[in-house]
Parts: C-alpha cells; structure tokens; sequence
C-alpha cells in the first residue's frame, strides 16, 4: 500500500447484535461501492481467525461474530470477496508492508498493552500455528509462575507497586513511570522488572525464530526510553550467555491506530492476490 490510498470513513459505535452489526458493515461497504471502485473487503478483527474455515475461533469483546462461518455470510452481504485476519496480524502485515518492516523478510511483532500480543512473520507470511497462537507471547512464562503478559507490561508495572503499597494505591502505569523519575525507588525497581522481562522474552524469541527485526507496538513503544532500556538488558543478559552472537535488532512501529486497517488490506491482497 501507498501512503496516500488510506481514505477513512466515520466509525461507528460497535453493533450490540450480530444483525446490528451486518446492516452497519454492508451499509457502510455499499457506500464504499458507490465512492470507490472496491474490489473487495479486507477485516481486521479480534480472536483466533482460521483462515481455511472462515471462522473466528476463540472468543473476544465482540462474542457473536465468534465460531460460525461468518466470512461467508459477510461475502453473501458485501457481494463481494472477503478476507479476515487477526488484529495484531494485520498491524505485523502493515509494518512489513510500509512500515518499520518494509525492508525485511521475517520479523516478529510484539503488542505491548494490558498484555503482550503479537504476530510472527515469516518470508512474508503470517505463521499462525497448529492451534491458531502463533504470536501469543504474552503466555511464555517469565520466571517460575509469572508470563510475559504478567510482568511486561507498564499495566503489570502498576498493579504490582499498588498492590505493595500501605496503604494499598490505584496509581496508573503511567503514574508510576512519572514516580519513578521523581526518584521513587519500588517504581524504579517494578519498571526494570518490566524492561528485563521485556529483555528476556526479545531475547529467547531472536534465538527461537531468528527473525531480521523484531518490531513493538502499543502505547508504551511511545515511550523513548523503552527500547534503550530494553537495549541495555539485553546486553546484559549476552554477557552471561557468552555463546549468543546475535543481537536482537528492537524497533518501534510506524504504525499506531492506522495499523490494523492498513493491515487488513495487505492481507486481503495477499488472499487474493490483488495487484
């Protein structure tokens, strides 16, 4: 995709039913048709997507677009092709087509929000595994009890020094980041916990898929002391595994809330194999 071919339309409130739902889409793709000169409809969209099937596996916020043949059934509406991918799969598409990624083959995403999501791309294409968790991150343990989701998160970050405090506190990650820099010393030792898991889970994923980039998202990868922080972790842990030759390449995404839809035309592309 070019730059300039991303045209945006009003949102809508997400439709409490799944009637609500199919008359707002196909009002919204007919107007597209009387507009445009569209040759299909790329979605991108919460929950495992079996691309074979058609099917939204798993579950979401969204629960009555979830376990039936809905690509289908949007196909007889829309009139037209159809193509649905995963939300964190179609941001990875959109840094590989025109963003951070552009110039690679493989890399792995990583989206850093209340939890830790993401998406593994190989020679241009998404892996999504045996069982449709392929860039699930977030479920790798960070130590004996605790995953990535857990302890890598600025959501982590405040749940843990909340919970330590007398009296207990309902500060906000981003709260506990601004104590930190004022020199409180639990917020400064909660955020390295979170760059060092952080640091970790980079560093085991670089030597299990050998990606060329490993690329974050989410509104933390704002943040301009993440990626140095997480940089100097894992020289860290390279220094006492002397065997590791290869250094993680860690970058921020292009992208932020254009992602997904940038995305979802990528895939549709690849689907179809539109020109």
């Amino acid at each position: 995709m070019k730059d300039n071919e991303l045209k945006k339309m009003e949102p809508v409130k997400t439709p409490k039913t799944i009637e609500e739902f199919y008359g707002d889409l196909t009002k919204k793709v007919q107007q597209m048709k009387f507009e445009y000169q569209i040759v299909g409809v790329g979605i991108s969209s919460p929950g495992a997507v079996n691309k074979k099937s058609g099917v939204i596996e798993g579950a979401s916020a969204i629960p009555y677009i979830h376990n039936f043949e809905i690509q289908q059934e949007l196909v007889k509406r829309f009139e037209l092709p159809v193509s649905i991918e995963n939300d964190a799969n179609c941001a990875a598409l959109a840094e590989l087509d025109s963003g951070a990624g552009k110039n690679v083959d493989s890399l792995l995403f990583l989206i850093i929000g209340t939890g830790v999501g993401g998406s593994v791309i190989i020679n241009h294409k998404i892996w999504h595994g045996a069982h449709l968790f392929g860039g699930e991150f977030g479920f790798t343990l960070s130590d004996n009890e605790k995953t990535l989701s857990n302890l890598g998160t600025s959501v982590g970050v405040a749940e843990r020094y909340n919970l330590n405090s007398s009296p207990v506190t309902n500060y906000s990650g981003k709260e506990v980041f601004d104590l930190a820099a004022k020199g409180d010393s639990r917020a400064q030792k909660e955020i390295r916990t979170m760059y060092y898991a952080l640091a970790k889970g980079i560093y085991n994923l670089q030597y299990s898929f050998d990606p060329e980039l490993i690329v974050l998202g989410g509104a933390v990868s704002n943040n301009p002391d993440l990626i140095p922080n997480i940089d100097t972790e894992i020289k860290q842990i390279r220094d006492i595994v002397k065997i590791a030759s290869i250094e993680p390449k860690v970058v921020p995404c292009k992208f932020t809330d254009e992602a997904n839809l940038r995305g979802a035309a990528v895939d549709f592309i690849q689907t179809y194999s539109v020109d």
